[in-house]
C-alpha cells in the first residue's frame, strides 16, 4: 500500500495499527492510529518467541481497541519486518483484510502529511479469537513437508545463518531443500541497515520495496502455484517475505512461526550445513569477559581513592 492509498483508507475510517514501541508512537503517529506497544514483543513469549496463549492476545488487542475482523492498515518504520509481523498476527487471529504501509512513518512524514503525538487513545473492545491454521505451519508440519516436491521452502535469514556459521539455536544450518533469499533482498538497497550503522547514508530510503518487476525476478525460481513455507529465526523476518510473496500473487504462503528457533532446537530434525552450538566454549568466553570486567572495576575503584 502506498501513501495515497493510506490517505484514502483514512478517509474511509479504516483501522490503522502502529506496531512501534510506545515511545516512538508518542513522538509521532498517523492520525487516529491505534497501538498496543511493540507488537512483536507484547504478543509473543520472550523465550520461545511464539504467540502468547490466544486468550492473552485477545486481551492485549482488545485493550488497545484493535479488531482483527476490521479492515486494517499496519505500519511501523520504513522497510522493517515489524509491520508485516503485525499483518501476520492479525491474519493468524482471523483477519482477512490486512495490508501493510511499507514506507511507514518516515514515508508519511516525507510526504508532508499531518501526524499526531502523545499516547494512544484506545476504546477497549471484547474479542474472542481463534487461530487460523491456514496461514501458518508447526514444526511437525514442516517435518512432514521436507522433501516434498510440491512444497517450496524459503529461508529469509542471512547467508551466514543459512550456512550454519551464525548459530542462534542449539544447532546452526538450514532446513533441507530450503532456498536462501534474505528478507533484506526485498529492499531497493539490501545493505541499507549496514550503511545507516556506518553513517554512509542519512535515511532509510534504501529500505523501500523494490519495484514489482525486480521482486518478480528475485523470486523467479519459485512457483506461485505451489505451497510456499517461509521461515527465519523466529517468524519475524519471514512475515515480511510472506507478505511480499502474497503481494506478487503467490497463492498458498505459510509462515513457519517457530522457524529455526524451533527447528534447530529439535535435535532429531534433519538439517543441512548442520553445526552444533558449543555451550562450554560460550561459558568460557563469558567467564573470561567477566574476569576482565572485574579487573577493570577494581582499577577504576583504585583510581577514585
Amino acid at each position: 500500500m502506498d501513501t495515497a492509498q493510506v490517505q484514502d483508507a483514512l478517509k474511509r475510517s479504516v483501522q490503522v495499527w502502529d506496531v512501534r514501541p510506545d515511545k516512538d508512537f508518542a513522538k509521532a503517529h498517523l492520525p487516529g492510529a491505534l497501538s498496543a506497544g511493540d507488537a512483536a514483543a507484547v504478543l509473543r513469549d520472550a523465550n520461545a518467541e511464539d504467540f502468547l496463549p490466544t486468550e492473552e492476545v485477545a486481551k492485549i488487542l482488545g485493550a488497545a481497541g484493535i479488531d482483527p475482523g476490521r479492515e486494517t492498515v499496519v505500519y511501523g518504520s520504513r522497510g522493517t519486518w515489524n509491520a508485516y509481523f503485525g499483518r501476520y498476527a492479525l491474519r493468524y487471529f482471523g483477519g482477512t483484510r490486512v495490508t501493510v504501509y511499507h514506507e511507514g512513518i518516515e514515508g508519511w512524514q516525507a510526504a508532508g502529511l499531518p501526524v499526531e503525538a502523545g499516547a494512544a487513545k484506545a476504546t477497549p473492545i471484547a474479542l474472542a479469537l481463534a487461530p487460523n491454521a491456514a496461514v501458518a505451519v508447526s514444526t511437525q508440519e514442516v517435518l512432514a513437508r521436507v522433501g516434498n516436491k510440491d512444497v517450496q521452502i524459503v529461508d529469509a535469514r542471512t547467508p551466514k545463518e543459512f550456512a550454519g556459521a551464525d548459530i542462534r539455536a542449539l544447532r546452526g544450518g538450514h532446513i533441507p531443500g530450503a532456498v536462501n533469499i534474505p528478507y533484506e533482498m526485498n529492499w531497493s538497497d539490501p545493505e541499507t541497515l549496514q550503511k545507516l550503522a556506518q553513517k554512509t547514508v542519512g535515511d532509510s530510503r534504501g529500505m523501500s520495496l523494490k519495484p514489482t518487476p525486480e521482486l518478480q525476478a528475485l523470486y523467479a525460481k519459485l512457483d506461485p502455484n505451489k505451497e510456499t513455507v517461509v521461515y527465519c529465526q523466529s517468524g519475524a523476518r519471514a512475515s515480511e517475505t510472506a507478505g511480499v510473496l502474497e503481494q506478487l500473487g503467490f497463492r498458498n504462503v505459510k509462515v513457519y512461526d517457530s522457524s529455526w528457533l524451533g527447528y534447530g532446537n529439535k535435535l532429531d530434525a534433519p538439517a543441512a550445513n548442520e553445526t552444533i552450538f558449543n555451550v562450554g566454549a560460550l561459558n568460557g568466553r563469558i567467564a573470561a569477559m567477566q574476569k576482565r570486567i572485574d579487573t577493570l572495576e577494581k582499577e577504576l575503584a583504585a583510581t577514585r581513592k
